[in-house]
């Protein structure tokens, strides 16, 4: 509101440039002044339409510190101060009351600016009552900032407003106004402290403020509206101590309202002030209702209803009487007041429903039977309107659900008032399609939360009970089949798999859509028909609305139910949206990845696994790697997971000896492994060499295995894979020779392996025989050769059709060697390797290199020297003495004495060395005295000869 403007002597009343020059002074004051006024004309000329620019409030907010730094002034510059500020007062209001928009934060600069003006000159003399003039000022500045939420420039202009009429004596204050002001600021500051959470100042402030009462009921009206509103504050908190100081303010309240009744004078303000003390009456009920004093709270309602004629009627009454009667536990009295409430009529629906649900949260189903009656005696009250059942529906259900017995009853009380036909009938009428389609809604949610806590039975019973307000007709028809569909989960969760295929059956007569194929798949899934499920994945695709998600979700639900064949099939149905060269949301290979993952949980699904995963390598081919797999890291994860698990199942399998399914897990584990990753040049060699090598030796292992022959193209085959193999292992080893270490990363195993391999598949083809010598001379010079592996291969090389003399007679000679070479030789092994070389020289030469065979017996011989008794086998040690002193008996027969003297000397010398051949040693020694006895003498005839056996 506008501020009637100072009224000035004769003197004063020029124009106010003229005047300002005229009286101040002071050149000084005179500019300020005159700055001061100019601004202000400004805005007196400012559009209401337009806001308030920001320059307006800072050029005052200038010219006002100037101002300041001028004081103390002439009460003539004190009085056209004073003009200034009204002027600057009454055009803010003007500009306030001709626009519709809120007070915004520059408008409460400015009305600041006008109470700092008088602030300055508050001693101003000629203007009656100046301090509360200024106070008032800032009273409604700070009124405008505490309405913007800015409690701190609130606060400060109601503390500068409180200074100004401080030193006022109010035993002396006689104007009503000026009264009314000092309680006002008093309430101002109480709540503004209130707001920045400063109670007890707040409530400092209020106790003060009894000192300005001044007697006036009006006063006391303020107060104590102010003391209740404070306790209803304090009411929200739940905590004893806070509900303690709540009763305290609204005791204080219902104590200055019977002081205010004392001294009221006019019939408006009585009933006011009763009005207030009964609203008081109620909230400290409220108050002992949340602190469970139960007594308490019934002997407020009990004075509340005998007060006056007539008592308090108030709806809270029955229901703060209810609640105090539950927290006794005297259920039979709480009823009576719920029956109570019924017939009341002038008590509001949503007041005695929430009567009904404390009943009921408190009786819990000992009250049940009750519940059910009072609820159905309410619908008397319903039958004026649909949205009078909706409120009472929406009550029951639209405050969260309980758990347990109390939500079926709770739920049971709802589905028989919406089931009942007199209900159905207010939504059957002209007009109603708005609140039919308001209690569908209603009851579809509380179903919703029903089934969202697992609870399907009740959850489908709301559902049916939804469906009675939707209307038979074609327009409503998506919205039937919708029902349809969550009946038919509703019955799955129940595994009432019968009727729940009946709804979905509906539902696809009325909507055939993705949603209710995907239904009538989840039902083939529980009943466990696979192939009906199968077909149903399939054609699902011919759905309009159809999205790829469905596949994901149908494999997603079969894995549940343990139906690899269905999660496959629908996973495989997947994979073809790809290769047609469709968008989808999820990456290739996570499919492929999540198929292979699925067949794994059965090892009778190997071949399946083996088709998907040859089918991920064609299609990173097809698109390239680092749209399959990824690009970076991702993609060099994906990667390697393939090619782990391709090795992986090919271990599996080899040590199942599946040898086919191992031999082309191996050979795909060798291409995912070569795959070059983003910033390669090349692949993991060293893992593709040694799947290779495993690939190629599991080929062998079946052939022999199913004891058939390898035809010759896939023995090229297998012999092309080596060589790829050989050039990373000649590669790699090569490398470390030049470091004098061992072939990194790839174990002297899988060197030998390929060698074998190799080897055995060039016995295959004719013209290999040097090749193959020239495989075991390069193995034996890498250092991942040791004489086990040399004494197999000649083993290997001198047994068969295809065996090869030379490379057994290399690798035994080279083994012999590497054993002898040895700190602590293996004369086992020692003894094994003469014994196959004489073996073979024998078979192989015959006795046209009778020397050779001779020097392996020596050789032989000059090992035992110097053996501990036994270190040398002595099996093997007779094998060698006998076979020796036997090989005399043909050149005796031929008369060969010197040949047959030097075996017989050679086979002697061995029996010395052997413990246990004291016997044929001594038949030994006396034969050959006689052989030699006989050549010295000359004698003639053919000798006998002497076989040790």
């Amino acid at each position: 509101m506008r501020i009637a403007e100072i009224s000035c002597t004769p003197d004063h009343r020029r124009d106010s440039t003229t005047a300002v020059a005229a009286t101040a002074g002071d050149a000084n004051h005179s500019s300020a002044l005159t700055q001061l006024e100019s601004t202000i004309k400004s805005l007196e000329r400012h559009s209401p339409a337009l806001p308030l620019p920001d320059s307006v409030s800072a050029a005052l907010g200038l010219s006002l510190t100037k101002l300041s730094q001028l004081a103390p002034f002439p009460n003539s510059t004190k009085l056209l101060v004073w003009k200034l500020s009204y002027r600057l007062w009454n055009t803010c209001v003007d500009l306030s009351n001709a626009s519709a928009a809120k007070i915004s934060e520059e408008h409460a600069k400015l009305r600041q600016v006008a109470a700092e003006l008088l602030f300055l000159t508050a001693d101003v003399a000629g203007i009656p009552s100046p301090e509360f003039k200024a106070s008032l000022f800032f009273y409604k500045t700070g009124l405008i900032w505490y309405d913007l939420r800015k409690f701190d420039l609130a606060n400060n202009c109601f503390e500068k407003a409180t200074d100004l009429v401080s030193n006022v004596d109010i035993n002396s204050v006689s104007d009503d106004d000026e009264r009314k002001l000092l309680l006002d600021l008093n309430l101002a500051r109480s709540r503004a402290a209130w707001e920045v959470s400063d109670r007890n100042l707040a409530i400092a402030l209020l106790n003060r403020s009894k000192n300005v009462l001044f007697g006036v009921s009006r006063n006391y009206n303020a107060l104590a509206t102010q003391y209740l509103t404070f306790g209803k504050n304090l009411l929200v908190v739940s905590e004893v101590s806070v509900v303690k100081n709540a009763l305290k303010l609204m005791n204080d309240a219902l104590e200055l309202c019977e002081k205010g009744l004392k001294v009221v004078k006019r019939t408006e303000e009585t009933l006011n002030l009763k009005e207030l003390r009964l609203k008081t009456l109620r909230f400290i009920a409220a108050a002992h209702l949340q602190s469970d004093e139960f007594e308490s709270v019934l002997k407020c309602v009990k004075v509340l209803r005998e007060v006056g004629i007539g008592g308090d009627h108030h709806p809270s009454l029955s229901v703060l009487a209810m609640k105090a009667w539950l927290g006794l536990g005297r259920y039979g009295e709480a009823e009576k007041e719920l029956r109570g409430m019924v017939v009341n009529k002038g008590i509001p629906e949503g007041v005695w429903v929430s009567a009904v649900e404390s009943y009921f949260q408190a009786a819990g189903a000992a009250g049940a039977e009750t519940v059910k009656g009072v609820f159905m005696g309410l619908l008397e009250r319903c039958h004026v309107s649909a949205g009078a059942a909706i409120r009472v529906v929406n009550r029951m259900v639209g405050n969260g659900l309980t758990s347990g017995e109390g939500m079926k009853v709770r739920a049971n009380v709802v589905t028989e008032l919406v089931s009942d036909e007199r209900v159905v009938a207010l939504f059957d009428r002209e007009g109603a399609a708005k609140e039919r389609t308001t209690m569908h809604a209603l009851l579809w949610n509380c179903a919703t939360e029903h089934f969202r806590s697992k609870d399907y039975l009740l959850s489908a019973e709301m559902f049916e009970k939804s469906m009675l307000y939707v209307p038979h007709g074609i327009e409503n028809r998506i919205l039937r089949a919708k029902g349809y569909r969550v009946l038919c989960l509703c019955y799955l969760g129940l595994l009432q798999l019968d009727r729940a295929e009946e709804y979905i059956n509906e539902a696809e007569k009325l909507e055939p859509n993705i949603a209710s194929a995907f239904l009538k798949f989840k039902i083939f899934l529980q009943k466990n028909d696979h192939d009906s499920a199968i077909a149903q994945v399939q054609a699902m695709p011919s759905c309009l609305d159809f999205t790829t998600d469905f596949l994901s979700l149908s494999a997603h639900e079969a894995v549940a139910c343990r139906s690899l064949p269905v999660a496959t099939a629908s996973l495989s149905q997947l994979l073809n949206f790809y290769f047609l060269g469709k968008l989808m949301q999820t990456s290739e290979v996570v499919v492929f990845r999540t198929l292979v993952t699925i067949l794994n949980q059965d090892s009778a699904n190997d071949p399946d696994i083996l088709k998907h995963m040859k089918q991920a390598h064609e299609r990173q081919s097809e698109i390239g790697a680092d749209r399959f797999f990824g690009k970076c890291e991702v993609g060099r994860r994906e990667k390697n997971w393939f090619a782990g698990n391709a090795w992986n199942f090919g271990v599996r399998t080899g040590q199942d000896k599946i040898y086919d399914l191992s031999a082309e897990f191996f050979k795909l584990a060798s291409d995912f492994y070569g795959i070059v990753d983003d910033g390669e040049t090349e692949g993991n060699n060293v893992m593709v060499c040694k799947s290779i090598v495993l690939s190629v030796s599991a080929v062998i292992a079946d052939e022999r295995q199913r004891k058939g022959t390898l035809l010759e193209t896939e023995v090229r085959q297998a012999i092309e894979l080596l060589a790829r193999a050989g050039k990373i292992l000649m590669s790699s080893s090569a490398n470390n020779r030049k470091n004098d270490d061992e072939v990194a990363d790839i174990e002297p195993n899988f060197f030998f392996i390929y060698t074998w391999s190799a080897y055995y598949l060039y016995s295959r083809l004719s013209d290999m025989g040097s090749q193959q010598l020239l495989l075991v001379k390069n193995f034996a010079s890498s250092k991942s050769c040791n004489p086990k592996h040399l004494l197999q291969i000649g083993i290997e090389a001198s047994q068969g059709a295809r065996s090869n003399p030379e490379v057994s007679t290399f690798a035994f000679n080279t083994c012999l060697s590497s054993l002898l070479a040895s700190p602590s030789p293996d004369y086992h092994t020692v003894a094994l390797v003469l014994r196959k070389l004489i073996s073979m020289g024998t078979i192989h030469k015959g006795d046209s290199d009778d020397d050779s065979i001779m020097e392996m017996y020596k050789q032989a011989y000059r090992i035992m020297v110097g053996l501990r008794e036994g270190e040398y086998p002595i099996e093997e040690a007779k094998w060698l003495a006998m076979t020796a002193w036997n090989r005399a008996a043909l050149p005796v027969k031929m008369g060969q004495t010197e040949s047959a003297k030097k075996w017989m000397n050679i086979g002697l010398e061995l029996a010395v060395k052997v413990p246990g051949m004291h016997s044929y040693r001594s038949c030994m020694e006396e034969y050959l005295a006689g052989f030699e006895k006989k050549l010295s003498g000359q004698e003639k005839g053919e000798m006998r000869s002497v076989v040790v056996s």
